[in-house]
């Protein structure tokens, strides 16, 4: 089957069908150097639904108290945050590391809005458990990680 010449728009991505020469089907974005074109896609990303008023609103006074906060110096005695999940394994043993070593944390749910928005106004991150303190995160835990970020702390 021979392919045509397809002019698509930027936004557009073609994909293309072929058996290579041991009988495979292969799906790939590029044209096969060897095989034969079974068939060529032609794809777009679909429409998406505008978000609803109320998450307009919730967004906006987010950004709002994250944009108030942002303007407030630190208090100088800042705390530790740790952002957590209640299904988290780690979590709980950074929580008891924590204890243990007698290290005033605050915990946030990041599963809460609270502590979504409290990880908002950290910048994120990709997983839990993430250790925040001094402007800085470590993310995960490990005994040695903890002790090493918590050094200048006692």
């Amino acid at each position: 089957m021979a392919l045509s010449a397809i002019v698509s728009p930027g936004w557009a991505d073609t994909l293309y069908k072929s058996v290579g020469p041991d009988g495979k089907v292969i799906y790939s974005d590029k044209p096969p150097s060897g095989g034969q074109i079974e068939k060529t896609l032609e794809y777009a990303p679909g429409p998406s639904s505008p978000l609803p008023e109320y998450a307009l609103r919730f967004k906006a006074g987010l950004e709002k108290r994250l944009q108030q906060r942002a303007t407030e110096a630190p208090a100088s005695g800042e705390t530790v945050r740790l952002f957590t999940a209640a299904w988290c394994g780690f979590c709980r043993q950074a929580k008891a590391y924590l204890t243990k070593k007698q290290v005033a944390f605050t915990e946030y749910d990041v599963e809460t809005p609270e502590g979504m928005e409290a990880l908002a106004s950290i910048g994120g991150g990709h997983g839990v458990p993430i250790l925040f303190w001094r402007g800085k995160k470590t993310y995960g835990f490990s005994e040695a990680g903890y002790e090493t970020f918590l050094s200048g702390q006692r």
